[in-house]
């Protein structure tokens, strides 16, 4: 739309190639869909960045996102072309990203893109309104396999 280097070295190696995801790093809905994609992703095909962290602030100010609301994802298909205004919002991201994971995925994928973008993204922003109520903000623990690190941009909050 990936070549793991030593887990330190590329964990915060922001001239990765591949599909990034950014996504809100305060919250615990977020990083739960992000570990099902790291679970759902072996060929480690998928890197992550939380909104906050540097790299993905980058994104944001060079495309004209905002950089202080964090109420939606950011998918970028092609990381290593960062400079061209390519990405996906809302539910077309995770959409894209459950294809990038491959596996069950793909599936996955293929059933929310039955459902019209207009009720997905309404049901998107709901859902967004009511996750840190719901969910919670994200409590730091470690990562349950150590090689995910690797798939993360800027360290894992």
């Amino acid at each position: 739309m990936v070549a793991l280097k030593s887990a330190m070295s590329s964990a915060h190696d922001s001239s990765a190639s591949g599909p990034v995801l950014l996504f809100d790093g305060g919250c615990g809905l977020c990083h739960q869909v992000v570990r099902l994609l790291l679970r759902l992703d072996r060929q480690a095909r998928l890197r992550f960045a939380p909104l906050q962290g540097p790299a993905a602030q980058a994104y944001l100010r060079t495309h004209g996102l905002p950089t202080a609301e964090f109420d939606t994802l950011v998918y970028v298909p092609e990381w290593a072309r960062r400079d061209r205004p390519e990405f996906l919002l809302r539910t077309a991201g995770v959409i894209a990203a459950l294809r990038a994971a491959g596996g069950v995925g793909r599936p996955l994928a293929a059933t929310l893109a039955l459902l019209p973008a207009a009720w997905r993204d309404a049901a998107y922003r709901g859902v967004g309104r009511w996750r840190y109520r719901i969910f919670g903000a994200w409590r730091p623990r470690p990562l349950p396999r150590a090689g995910w690190a690797a798939q993360f941009l800027d360290p894992v909050p």
